[in-house]
């Protein structure tokens, strides 16, 4: 998530692909792959976190935004995710996105929140402890 001004949302949206990149970067193969991302623009960031939601959840992932200019922005995102070899779970290769599909609504002119949701990113964590006596403890 980010709030985003006019001068870091960059000319033809510059700033905006940066951080959708880098934070596909950053997570590298920990969302379930491959993945589908959804982007919310706009309202405040309780509106923004929910669109992103919707965009990914609600709408089919083969469809074309209505959008012409997002439609373009999905398409250009994806092929860049893709291109960055993060690949399944992160092992290599060039299919690690599925789907992109952005959302936006009107916002003040001062601010852009942004929201990057990945479809499934799972935060399984398990653990045991052993002790010498030979007993097993589940962690949580």
């Amino acid at each position: 998530m980010q709030i985003m001004t006019t001068a870091k949302l960059g000319k033809n949206l510059s700033g905006l692909k940066r951080f959708i990149l880098e934070t596909a970067m950053n997570a590298g193969g920990k969302p379930c792959p491959p993945y589908g991302i959804g982007i919310g623009i706009g309202g405040q960031m309780d509106v923004a976190a929910k669109l992103s939601r919707k965009a990914i959840s609600t709408r089919r992932w083969d469809d074309v935004n209505s959008d012409e200019e997002l439609a373009g922005l999905e398409k250009e995102l994806k092929g860049e995710i893709n291109s960055l070899g993060l690949g399944a779970a992160g092992t290599g290769g060039d299919t690690v996105c599925l789907a992109l599909k952005i959302e936006r609504v009107h916002t003040h002119t001062a601010i852009a929140p942004v929201c990057i949701n990945f479809h499934c990113w799972v935060a399984r964590r398990a653990g045991i402890r052993i002790y010498d006596s030979g007993r097993v403890e589940k962690l949580l």
